[in-house]
């Protein structure tokens, strides 16, 4: 069950290492985060620094080389991998820069899907609603082909916030977006995550985009520094 604890997220002295045929890389070595519970936090860098890899390791979906992840008190490394799915669907919701939505489905079956998983009753209902509220009601209709990149990515928001997620990953979600569709998805994701409240970590390049956030952190040659580093 959900642990009403005031840390979402503890990550506690993470390395992670790969192994290659020219040796071993050290992505991390020691490297700890704690975040609130409704913080909304930006993890910034450059491409290559090893973000989205954070952010699976934050997320239960990749396992640290050593350390250790608590989410809302769990200790992942205390589950096994059908326990952590299981955490992870009940839980957290994720958003995307390349979307991830199902080309066969409708905008409205795409929102609805992680509810359906559930068994949730008023799934249709609720995923109106959300695309309502990202003003998509007139292309629940429409599948991901018949959608602009812009309208695509609300719909992977209202997916993402429809099952009103204890903590929100987000993955560069403007990375596909030019300046201005993008700007328009990042108010409606903050929108929504300030209605309900949810743990946002936010993985990102842009500075102005982090800068919305409560805190920033910077991660650079496997070491994660507090504030908007120049």
């Amino acid at each position: 069950m959900f642990d009403q604890t005031s840390f979402a997220i503890e990550a506690h002295h993470l390395a992670k290492t790969f192994s290659t045929q020219a040796g071993i890389i050290r992505l991390f070595n020691d490297l700890s985060l704690t975040i609130r519970q409704g913080e909304s936090v930006a993890i910034i860098g450059q491409s290559g620094a090893g973000k989205s890899t954070l952010l699976s390791l934050l997320a239960g979906l990749d396992t640290p080389s050593s350390g250790s992840v608590k989410l809302s008190g769990i200790d992942l490394n205390q589950l096994n991998d059908t326990a952590r799915a299981a955490w992870r669907a009940a839980h957290l919701s994720f958003i995307f820069q390349s979307f991830h939505l199902l080309p066969e489905l409708t905008a409205l079956e795409n929102v609805r899907l992680p509810l359906d998983i559930r068994g949730d009753k008023q799934a249709e209902q609720l995923a109106a609603r959300l695309l309502e509220q990202v003003g998509l009601a007139s292309r629940q209709t429409h599948y991901p082909a018949q959608l602009s990149g812009g309208e695509q990515q609300r719909v992977a928001i209202a997916r993402a916030f429809v099952t009103q997620p204890a903590i929100l990953f987000a993955d560069e979600p403007t990375g596909n977006l030019d300046a201005d569709t993008g700007e328009n998805i990042i108010t409606q994701l903050f929108e929504l995550n300030a209605q309900q409240t949810t743990t946002l970590v936010l993985i990102t390049h842009d500075s102005a985009l982090a800068a919305r956030c409560d805190r920033q952190f910077r991660l650079e040659q496997g070491i994660l520094n507090e504030g908007l580093l120049s």
